[in-house]
């Protein structure tokens, strides 16, 4: 495995700004602006949720972390359970209530979506685009839903969003985040575009994966994986990814649910694509436990330098061949484009090869030099690397 640190890269010249300034106008004149869709109706069940806990009295939901698990310390389980059962939708994704108790909520609000969901396909009053978009939603809802699944997140609102854990979150010692890139919806959290697709490719998978990868050390008896599918990513390769816009509230999510992780695990983040831009902006303010960013096929991480991410995590960086990320001007200029590239000169990642990993989208295909790295900083197993990364 190939660890090194890079020496630092010239200043960006006035071409490459040219040049990102070019890509993005192409961008504008074939794709056009793209917008995280809302739901039509105009409340969503989200926000519906909300306004009655609101109503209700019950404390702020924007609150701190730790003050929602000082709160929830005092209610007791019978009434924690009742404030789950009547408002999923707002204990589901509340940061600082208990693991379990979000978990039971979860359960219940993605039944509840389910039955709305399928009682639209009986209706057989959308057309079939629409039709098939609810289909995809309900295969994934179906999933789950089952009783072993323990969904962390959950919002149906627009494109939709979730959050999964594999593992034992309320005693790992270690936790690995996965932070995944456009596209990321609801539908496609199991699978991208079509089932003949490898499923590594989703957030799910990509979780799926690196879980089996920590199997075959045991390192998954101490290690739990999140799958956070929880930030209402860019749709597809236009404007909208070429701006840090979702990735800043994107940033500020994933620094809450760091927060809000019960105990004192350590935590890695895993981030592939734009999600690195994510883990990018969330890096000031993150909590010392977590101890490391590793970003594959990043297009930059809002930073010119590891130093600019004001940081205390090791800081790792991979890029695949083939990959047309590479190709993509790595520079920031005028809130458009997002900074150095992480595997370059001067950045001062820790760099690792990615093996036989091919492309965009094969980093947590099995066998692969990428993901067994991801696993071993996912693990807190990567000591002697870094030893070894300092001394060249």
């Amino acid at each position: 495995m190939i660890i090194h640190f890079r020496s630092p890269a010239p200043a960006a010249t006035v071409r490459r700004a040219i040049l990102v300034l070019a890509v993005v106008f192409g961008v504008f004149a074939t794709v056009g602006w793209t917008a995280v869709r809302g739901d039509p109706d105009g409340v969503s069940p989200r926000e519906a949720a909300l306004a009655a806990w609101q109503h209700a009295g019950l404390p702020d939901p924007m609150g701190s972390p730790a003050a929602t698990a000082h709160w929830f310390a005092g209610l007791g389980v019978v009434r924690a359970t009742w404030l789950a059962d009547q408002h999923p939708l707002v204990v589901g994704n509340l940061d600082g209530a208990p693991v379990a108790l979000r978990y039971r909520a979860n359960r219940r609000a993605i039944g509840d979506e389910l039955a709305a969901e399928r009682a639209q396909l009986r209706a057989g009053t959308l057309a079939p685009a629409g039709r098939r978009q609810i289909a995809e939603r309900v295969a994934v809802l179906t999933a789950l839903h089952r009783p072993e699944r323990q969904v962390l997140a959950f919002d149906p609102t627009g494109r939709g969003q979730v959050a999964e854990v594999r593992g034992d979150l309320g005693h790992a010692a270690r936790v690995a985040i996965v932070v995944p890139g456009v596209d990321t919806k609801l539908s496609n959290y199991r699978r991208f575009a079509s089932d003949d697709k490898p499923g590594y490719i989703a957030p799910a998978g990509m979780a799926d994966s690196l879980y089996a990868q920590l199997r075959t050390t045991g390192a998954e008896r101490r290690t739990a994986v999140i799958a956070w599918a929880d930030y209402a990513a860019p749709a597809g390769i236009g404007v909208e990814a070429a701006t840090g816009i979702p990735a800043e509230e994107g940033a500020r999510r994933l620094t809450r649910l760091v927060s809000a992780l019960p105990g004192a695990s350590r935590t890695a983040l895993i981030c592939h694509s734009y999600g690195s831009v994510v883990c990018g902006l969330a890096a000031p303010g993150l909590p010392a436990r977590v101890t490391d960013i590793a970003v594959a096929g990043s297009p930059g991480m809002r930073a010119e330098n590891v130093g600019a991410l004001r940081t205390g995590a090791r800081v790792w960086a991979t890029r695949a061949a083939g990959d047309w990320i590479e190709d993509v001007p790595h520079f920031e200029l005028a809130g458009l484009g997002h900074g150095a590239d992480p595997v370059s000169d001067g950045f001062g990642a820790r760099v690792f090869d990615a093996g036989t990993a091919r492309g965009h989208t094969e980093y947590f295909r099995p066998g692969t030099a990428s993901l067994r790295m991801f696993a071993a900083i996912a693990a807190g197993g990567v000591r002697s690397a870094v030893s070894d990364a300092r001394s060249t």
